[in-house]
């Protein structure tokens, strides 16, 4: 039987999601969680990857176990078991071909830059303060809709098939002393979110035009792409999955 695990992460900790040697990953807690509470191994899969400082608001992880859980007293086990820094939203129960990577239909991720410098929420935002012409910002968020080839933005030597991505929604919101990118996609790229926000910025301190920057996006190259932004301001912050592949 299939289940996913809704989750939240902190990334301050962790060098991403995935599992890797010599590194503190997301992904090794929770296998180890849901190893000693089931008491077998246990493998799991994410929605995707998230890079070392990035963090979640909603991952979707997969898991199978062989036996009919009880979803209610499985998410209150391992809400105790993991770090303080991870927590299970929700368990459901899926489809045996439910793929949390590649049945994902949509991905949003939000990037926050704070203008004041921040004590409580330090690991949470960017602090940058420079004037920005944030319409202009939002001229070019309204640029990247209409292409679909993002190689400009990627990072070098991936492993992908193509640079394809369908952006729905790439917009700029002000609320008090933060502002926030959300940008959603079909799927992503390494390293797109922080680039594009590193790009969109260099439009808002007028370094370049929004001429340059859709030459940017034409070019395909990284080189001619604005700074990666810092991890610790980017969430995944949605995950969504055709219904029909829910059981529960």
């Amino acid at each position: 039987m299939r289940y996913i695990l809704d989750i939240s992460y902190k990334g301050t900790n962790y060098h991403g999601w995935q599992i890797q040697a010599n590194a503190h990953a997301v992904q090794a807690e929770l296998n180890h969680a849901l190893e000693k509470i089931l008491r077998i191994k246990t493998e799991t899969l994410g929605s995707g990857r998230t890079d070392t400082g990035v963090h979640a608001i909603q991952q979707i992880v997969e898991f199978d176990h062989e036996y009919e859980l009880d979803i209610k007293q499985l998410k209150y086990k391992l809400n105790l078991v993991l770090p303080k820094d991870i927590v299970v939203n929700k368990i459901a129960k899926v489809l045996p071909n439910f793929s949390a990577r590649f049945d994902a239909v949509l991905r949003t991720y939000e990037y926050r830059i704070t203008r004041k410098k921040e004590v409580f929420d330090f690991d949470l935002c960017w602090h940058f303060t420079a004037p920005l012409d944030v319409k202009a910002m939002n001229e070019a968020g309204k640029i990247l809709l209409s292409h679909k080839d993002f190689k400009s933005f990627s990072k070098y030597k991936t492993a992908v098939d193509h640079f394809l991505c369908d952006i729905s929604v790439a917009e700029w919101t002000s609320k008090e002393n933060f502002l926030t990118f959300t940008i959603t996609a079909n799927r992503f790229l390494r390293g797109m979110v922080r680039a594009i926000v590193g790009t969109l910025l260099n439009v808002g301190l007028k370094r370049i035009t929004l001429e340059e920057f859709e030459e940017i996006i034409k070019n395909r190259d990284r080189k001619f792409a604005g700074m990666s932004v810092p991890a610790k301001g980017l969430f995944l912050t949605k995950v969504e999955y055709p219904k029909e592949l829910f059981i529960e």
